[in-house]
């Protein structure tokens, strides 16, 4: 028993001095830590860590700090998710890692459909109003930190067998599964109280998509479409923003901007799971880049051209104007070049491509807001 406790520690050791070494590329911890991911036991019989229980620790730990030379490792002032959560305390930051604060892409995607309905329901001539689109974005951090907080405690088994996500907090054993069901409870509380600052119908409609939001984590082990539900749960803020400025839903522009939402959603996810598609079929979960496989591009392009045509019919409805239609061509464009660039097969482009979707979301909604307020000078 003693020698195994030594090389244990002698082997941690020596990880440790590899973890900080400046010659050692990050390829070399990706391959360590996967040497570890598949042993499962937290402790040896004797009441000690398991060595790969141990090293696999030691390596998120390690993999969440970017290690720069002495001379260079000064903080700077950064409002980045990433910054924020390595700024706060130790114990609130696998909390923050949890609702996904250090990557707030995912945020972004479920606020945009949300910004994209309230300003087309803005009145002629008039910007968007700020104290909704404020109230929607507190609602898009809450509801995505309480979705990837599900999410992850659905796929605790699973998320310790892919590199990608074995370091996250509950997977990785930094928060147990009843601390992260206390942490949900808190998130959906507040989101509640954001929910009641609603008129009557925007409180049933939003209440309405919960089941949604619980049940997509479980889609992935039953259908090659979990994409197509995740677009149902994201882009409900399409119904709810317009319904919490008007009142209620005109569904001549709500269900056409709703449909764009989930036809976009089908193309970033895609692009998204392409990421872990080995993985994937090896923990037996399935995707649509599972099922699309080197069909990718061409489904891809017609969820695109799908996308487009809602939009146009939403901006028809909505009676829009040449700046919506401009912002609208500019969104064509930045999908086709995504698509046609895209290397499926390369996760680290994979991930870039579908980072890049906020920045289209955004141009949509500087369209509409724009078109919106050239409306006014054409009455005049």
């Amino acid at each position: 028993m003693f020698p195994n406790r030594l090389s244990s520690r002698l082997t941690l050791t020596a990880l440790r001095w590899t973890a900080v070494s400046r010659t050692c590329p990050p390829s070399c911890l990706s391959t360590l830590s996967n040497c570890f991911l598949q042993n499962q036991t937290a402790r040896s019989k004797d009441g000690f860590l398991s060595e790969s229980a141990v090293l696999r620790r030691v390596l998120c730990s390690q993999c969440r700090f970017k290690l720069r030379p002495r001379e260079t490792q000064r903080r700077s002032f950064s409002l980045s998710g990433a910054n924020v959560v390595n700024s706060a305390p130790a114990h609130v930051q696998p909390y923050l890692r949890l609702m996904r604060l250090d990557k707030p892409i995912g945020t972004w995607l479920l606020y945009l459909p949300c910004t994209w309905s309230i300003a087309l329901a803005a009145e002629p001539g008039c910007l968007p109003d700020v104290g909704m689109l404020a109230l929607f974005g507190t609602g898009a951090l809450l509801m995505r930190g309480a979705g990837c907080t599900i999410n992850d405690m659905w796929d605790k088994d699973f998320d310790k067998q892919v590199a990608r996500t074995a370091c996250r907090p509950i997977a990785s054993g930094e928060i147990s599964r009843m601390q992260a069901l206390v942490f949900l409870g808190g998130q959906l509380s507040l989101a509640l109280c954001v929910l009641l600052c609603l008129n009557y119908y925007s409180i049933a409609l939003g209440a309405s998509s919960l089941s949604l939001v619980i049940t997509y984590p479980l889609m992935k082990r039953i259908t090659y479409w979990p994409q197509l539900v995740l677009g149902l749960t994201f882009n409900w803020g399409a119904l709810l923003g317009w319904a919490a400025v008007k009142g209620s839903c005109d569904w001549s522009v709500c269900l056409p901007l709703y449909f764009s939402g989930v036809m976009w959603t089908l193309v970033y996810d895609t692009i998204y799971a392409h990421q872990d598609k080995e993985d994937d079929v090896k923990v037996g979960v399935k995707s649509t880049a599972l099922m699309f496989q080197e069909r990718t591009k061409l489904w891809l392009s017609g969820f695109t051209a799908a996308m487009l045509s809602g939009l146009v019919v939403a901006g028809v409805n909505a009676e829009q104007t040449l700046p919506y239609y401009a912002a609208l061509s500019a969104v064509a464009v930045h999908l086709a070049r995504q698509i046609y660039t895209v290397d499926i097969n390369k996760a680290e482009d994979c991930w870039k491509q579908f980072s890049s979707n906020r920045n289209l979301g955004l141009v949509l909604f500087l369209g509409i807001v724009a078109g919106n307020l050239l409306k006014e000078s054409k009455e005049i």
